[in-house]
């Protein structure tokens, strides 16, 4: 693809400059809420060098936004459904200020206004179910939750190797999404490993076509998780998005608020359930025999058909994340209570058990787990097996509500 020039030089102003500034604002607010910026470079510089605006401020500037994009004097500047998409991502920010402010706010009301969905607990006979289906694919004798975790523990890849196979997953991955997708020309992935954070794997979206995707070491890295791990964060999920973003909407239509990508909205919700939906859309429902044969020679141990009909047994166990939320946030549940939780219906590790709870107790990503749980689902049913839908999501501003 031919590229224009950088957004870092484009001039923002009016409401997508305000829609900046808001973002900028409260991000030295809250450690993590801009995920990536790459916009104009003079707006970015300005706000780093003026006073933190309080919390009550930037309320106050949320809602003046939002106000003036629902019929202000500029709001003739862009075209509806800009509006429109925009005004759902002030809102999330809105949100965020006003819980700043101090405001109590439900996590099941947090989550809708940010991301779009309202979050609702499953019925724990989903999990059973889905336990039964284990037991029954699963080998070996025992209690479920040894066995699960044994099985699943015995194919840790060792960390030595895992650079190797991240390379060659990633190297096929884009080959094949530039094939069913395009990708622009000059973009790359710079792969890391890391430590001490809440998280498994993340793309930090450095603008100029390019990403540093860090892994999460604290945990062994799984042999069942690692395709899936690099088609999110990279080809097609993350990064490709991204890339194709900034080539289509910044580049070439000059639609400066992609060049911030801000937690607690439904952009995230979106951007989560494509990357969460690539592996199965790049390679097929069933992943596991491609996935194997980038794993020869890693020192892992890896049977794909067994793998198979665990990840279809046990793919309803996603959902137990959302419960643990809502036991955290809605009934009050302690820290203990839900670690518990998760490792009895996620049959996961003490380690891992509490390594997810971790996540959904930072502030910043307390209510983001909704964009996993309820993300995949409806980038799924939007998709439908068609790839030009799956590649309308990595090309266009989509709200949730266009998904159903």
């Amino acid at each position: 693809m031919t590229i224009g020039s950088s957004a870092g030089v484009m001039p923002a102003s009016g409401l997508v400059g305000r829609y900046l500034e808001l973002g900028l604002r409260l991000g030295r607010h809250v450690d993590g809420l801009v995920d990536a910026y790459y916009g104009p470079t003079d707006l970015q510089a300005r706000v780093a060098a003026e006073p933190v605006r309080p919390p009550d401020g930037l309320v106050a500037d949320a809602a003046r936004l939002v106000a003036d994009l629902d019929g202000g004097a500029d709001a003739g500047q862009l075209d509806a459904t800009r509006r429109r998409w925009l005004r759902a991502q002030v809102i999330g920010l809105h949100t965020t200020a006003r819980k700043l402010a101090g405001e109590p706010i439900g996590y099941a009301d947090e989550v809708e206004a940010c991301y779009g969905v309202r979050p609702a607990p499953v019925d724990e006979e989903v999990f059973a179910a889905a336990h039964r289906r284990l037991d029954e694919v699963l080998p070996g004798d025992g209690p479920l939750g040894e066995r699960y975790t044994t099985w699943r523990e015995a194919q840790a890849i060792p960390v030595e190797r895992l650079p190797g196979v991240l390379a060659s997953l990633a190297e096929d991955f884009r080959a094949r999404t530039d094939r069913a997708f395009g990708l622009p020309d000059g973009e790359h992935v710079d792969w890391e490993l890391v430590t001490n954070e809440p998280w498994s794997g993340f793309n930090y979206y450095l603008g100029g076509l390019r990403s540093r995707v860090a892994i999460n070491t604290d945990l062994p890295v799984l042999a069942t998780a690692v395709g899936h791990l690099v088609a999110h964060e990279a080809y097609p999920g993350h990064h490709t998005e991204h890339t194709r973003k900034e080539v289509g909407l910044v580049r070439r239509r000059r639609q400066l608020e992609e060049t911030i990508f801000l937690v607690g909205t439904p952009q995230c919700l979106l951007a989560e359930g494509l990357a969460d939906l690539g592996l199965e859309v790049l390679v097929g429902p069933r992943p596991e025999p491609v996935v194997a044969a980038h794993l020869e020679g890693s020192g892992a141990r890896y049977d794909a058909e067994v793998a198979a009909q665990v990840a279809v047994a046990g793919e309803a166990l996603q959902a137990v994340r959302a419960n643990v939320a809502w036991k955290l946030h809605e009934e009050g549940a302690s820290v203990e209570e839900a670690t518990a939780y998760a490792e009895h219906w996620s049959l996961l590790s003490p380690a891992r058990a509490s390594k997810a709870v971790a996540f959904l107790t930072d502030p910043t990503w307390r209510a983001y787990i909704s964009c996993y749980v309820e993300g995949l689902p409806l980038c799924r049913g939007f998709v439908a097996g068609d790839t030009s839908r799956f590649e309308r999501l990595l090309s266009e501003q989509l709200l949730p509500a266009d998904l159903t």
